[in-house]
This record gives C-alpha cells, structure tokens and sequence, in this order.
C-alpha cells in the first residue's frame, strides 16, 4: 500500500503508473497474439470474427466494470483518510456485487449473442466463429470480474505492482496455451477463448490465495463476506455514472463495428487489427489516467486539493510527451505493424490508412483522458458522463456515418470520426474542469483548513 498524499506529485504518479501501464502492455500483448494467431493460422474471416467480438464484450461488461471505478474511488479516498475499516468494508461490498452481476452478465450475454451479431450486421460467414468465441468467454467472466475487481482495489491502496506480476503470469500462459490450442491441437477460434479463460481463472486464483496470505487488507473469504448497504450507496453514487459512460463508449463502439461492416469482411479485418495496435497505442494515456485518479481520490480523501492541480500538469506534460513519440511510430510503420496479422494487402492498406489518421492525433485522446481522470479520482462522474455521451453519439457517429456514405471518403471517413470525437472531448472536459465543480464531490468531508490524521 502507498500514501500518495506526500512527496512529489510527478514522481508518485510516474512509479505508480508504470507498473500499471506495463500491465496494460502486458493485457494488450495477449490481445495481439490472440489476434496474430487466429490471423495467420485460421485466416482473416476468423481475426474479423474474434475482433468483432471485442467490442460486444466491452459492451456486455463495461457497465460493471465503471461501476467499480465507483468502489475504486471510495477504496481510495477512504484509504487516504486512514478510515481502513470503512475500507475492508467497501472491499467486501465490491467483491459480492461482483459475484452476482458476473454471472447475471454470462448468462445474459450468452443468450443474446446470436441476436447481437445479427442487429450490427456482421457478415454472415462470420457469425458462427464470432458467436462461439463470445459464448466461451463469456463462461469464465466471473474470473475477469474476480481479477480486474481486485486489480483495482490493490490500485486505489496504492498497490500497482502486485497486479502486473500476477498479470505477467496470466499472460504469459495465454500466450503459451493460445501455440498449443490453435496451431497444434487445432481448436481454431474456440482454442484463443479457451486459453484466455484459463489463464485468467489461474491469476485470479494464484492472487487470491497470496494476498489472504500475505496482505493485511485485502482479504478474500466467502465466510467473512459482508455487504455494506451505505457505502455501496456511496460507490454507486461515483459508479453508476461512470458504468454509463463505459457503456455509451461500448455501444459506440460496436456502432463503429456496424457502419464498418457495411464495407466487407476486408473493412472488418483492418479495423479489428489497426485496433490491437491503436489499443496498444493507447495504453500510456489510460495508465496515467488510472494512477492520477488514485492520486486525487487519496488528496480528496486527505483533505489536500491543493496537490491536485500539481499532479495534473505533472500528468499533462509526461503523457503528452509519450503520445507524440507513439504518434511518430503509428504514423511511419503502421503499415509495417499490419504485417503481423495479416499478409492480405487490400487489409494491410486499409490498417496502415487507420493507422496513420489515428496516430497523429493520439495527444487528443491523452489529453482527453487524463483531464476525466482527474475529475474520476474526486468523485465527479455524472458531468463527465453526459460529456462522453456528447462527444461520442452527437459527435463520433454522426459524422462517421455522414463521412463513410460520402464517396469522397468512404470507409476512411471512419477513421476521420475518431479525432474529430477526441477534439470535442478534450474541449468540453477542459471547460468543466475550469468551472472547478469537482472540489466539491469527495466522499469524506472536512471542516475548513482540516487534514486527515495519520
């Protein structure tokens, strides 16, 4: 665990953010070598299949996961306020909520896969691949949701590092069993899901067992489970808004997919590939993100906003800097970076296009971020919320679609919606963040002048 509300803003977001980016490189490796492996041993109709599949989980599983952003918050300003009872009890509280969304959100989605597929329009020579992959992930989503969920309470104590060993582990064995199922026994489509469900229930497993045993907080016990009917209140509160924004951004995305596939199964291929990388791309801004909202809930929670604005220009200048070397790379070797997924030109043109209108803008995207970090990390979501539906579905979409059905532009049209949407974001987030709204919104409250007591 970290106090993150003394010493040098900078230099505690940067050693609590780069063990957490190096887990979300880690996350996004696997997502690549899924991909590369059903790309170059099953063919581009199955890396189409798998891509438009990432997307409708985000979508099935992004409420729940922005709701315990809410819980991360509270973990996080409660911790900073040394409450450690109030924060075991959150922990318990996140930790039942899981459980049973979980498999509410499995069975669910395992029923409407079908009809999911059919409403975006997906080819359908690739429905019976997309669908069997979903079907098989969504089985094991309890492990994800046990893994992620403790992930993020480990960061909101401060505790980044204990996650990416764990996550080096898992992704390592995915990697390991993905060049077992797919080239050697042959499993196809059905091989990547299953590999990904296996290593994600051994690191929720392996990581449950060493903190019962070794953590003094965080402790995982179905018999000591107690669920706390004011703080999930609280929780709620912060995650509920947050749970929509991730949804609307979900839904946005699979709305992408759709207009996508109104340009063929090469059209698919590209944006499912160009996407690993521009994930991949992304990583550092989302990173940053994350570890300035701890830093601010932990300040918030220890009465010291006064560091907040430190720990935002910190954050500004280091990831702007990162985004404009990833942006020199994206824009130059995109084409190149295609190449590991496929060897079909019309999808390593059409990649290598996305690649080069995305990455000169990637400090958007960063700007964008870290600014609705700041404004997680205090417990102001709701604002945020309607800015991420504002910018996406009145924004993005619209002139995605406008763009894609004008022949001048076509499916680059697409690519062009996504800056275009990041300008309107990183705008109105600046706004609101000048309005100063969210020095109001801590979940612990203080007299004048008062700081929390070590």
């Amino acid at each position: 665990m970290k106090d993150l509300s003394y010493g040098n803003e900078g230099k505690l977001i940067l050693k609590f953010a780069i063990p957490m980016l190096l887990g979300n490189v880690f996350q996004q490796l696997y997502n690549i070598v899924d991909s590369v492996v059903v790309g170059k041993y099953i063919g581009k109709a199955a890396l189409a299949a798998v891509g438009t599949s990432g997307p409708i989980i985000f979508l099935l599983v992004s409420f729940i996961i922005g709701v315990t952003m809410g819980f991360t918050i509270v973990v996080s300003q409660f911790f900073g306020a040394k409450q450690l009872d109030n924060v075991k009890k959150a922990i318990n509280t996140l930790y039942i909520f899981m459980f049973f969304t979980s498999i509410v959100v499995s069975i669910g989605g395992i029923m409407l896969s079908g009809f999911i597929f059919r409403i975006i329009d997906l080819d359908p020579a690739i429905v019976p691949d997309a669908t069997l992959f979903l079907n098989i992930f969504l089985s094991g989503l309890i492990f994800l949701f046990g893994f992620n969920g403790t992930s993020a309470i480990l960061r909101g104590l401060g505790d980044s590092k204990t996650p990416l060993y764990f996550l080096m582990g898992s992704v390592g064995l995915n990697i390991v069993l993905d060049l077992i199922f797919v080239p050697v026994f042959h499993w196809g489509v059905a091989g990547v899901a299953v590999a990904t469900i296996i290593s994600e229930a051994c690191a929720f497993i392996v990581l449950v067992f060493y903190l019962n045993k070794y953590h003094n907080v965080v402790k995982f016990s179905f018999r000591n489970l107690t669920f706390d009917r004011e703080i999930f209140m609280k929780s709620i509160r912060i995650g509920l808004p947050t749970g929509f924004q991730q949804t609307f951004v979900a839904a946005g995305m699979v709305a992408l997919y759709w207009i996508v596939n109104q340009f063929g199964v090469d059209a698919n291929a590209a944006y499912s590939a160009a996407g690993r990388i521009d994930s991949f791309a992304a990583m550092p801004a989302m990173s940053f993100a994350v570890a300035l909202s701890t830093f601010v809930g932990q300040n918030m929670g220890a009465n010291r906003p006064d560091r907040v604005k430190a720990g935002l220009r910190a954050t500004l200048i280091m990831t702007s800097v990162i985004s404009l070397l990833i942006s020199l790379i994206t824009v130059f070797f995109g084409e190149f970076m295609m190449r590991m997924f496929t060897d079909d030109p019309v999808v390593i043109d059409l990649g290598g296009d996305y690649l080069r209108i995305i990455g000169a803008f990637y400090i958007l995207f960063s700007l964008m971020f870290v600014i609705n970090g700041l404004l997680r990390g205090a417990g102001d979501t709701l604002i945020p919320m309607f800015i991420s539906l504002f910018s996406l579905w009145i924004i993005r979409i619209p002139v995605a679609w406008f763009l894609a059905m004008n022949p001048s532009f076509g499916v680059h049209g697409i690519w062009w919606s996504i800056p275009i949407g990041w300008f309107s974001g990183v705008v109105l987030y600046y706004v609101y963040y000048r309005m100063g709204y969210w020095k109001k919104k801590a979940v612990v409250k203080y007299k004048s002048g008062e700081v929390s007591k070590v």
